[in-house]
């Protein structure tokens, strides 16, 4: 069942540090193949719900691999009968 999940980690890095980490998990979402959706808070990605997840794991290991002491994450969950996409939810919006 498709569903969404927004991802905001916030790592415990230096200010410099701070955009080329979420960059790099950006990056790992975009190389994932599901959609997704960068917003200026956290980034929405639409698939199934166990994928998802598991980029949310990776987003994790990428920030410590990257210098983090510490990874603070805000993680939301869309998940309903019948699935959920990004477009229904933004589409009144364009």
């Amino acid at each position: 069942m498709i569903c969404n999940v927004s991802l905001q980690v916030i790592p415990n890095v230096t200010e410099e540090d701070l955009y080329p980490v979420v960059d790099k998990v950006i990056d790992m979402i975009g190389m994932s193949g599901v959609k997704y959706i960068v917003g200026p808070m956290e980034t929405t990605m639409e698939g199934d719900l166990r994928q998802l997840l598991e980029l949310v794991a990776r987003a994790q290991e990428i920030c410590f691999a990257n210098g983090a002491s510490r990874i603070i994450s805000v993680v939301k969950i869309d998940y309903k009968a019948g699935g959920v996409s990004i477009d229904e939810k933004i589409e009144n919006y364009r």
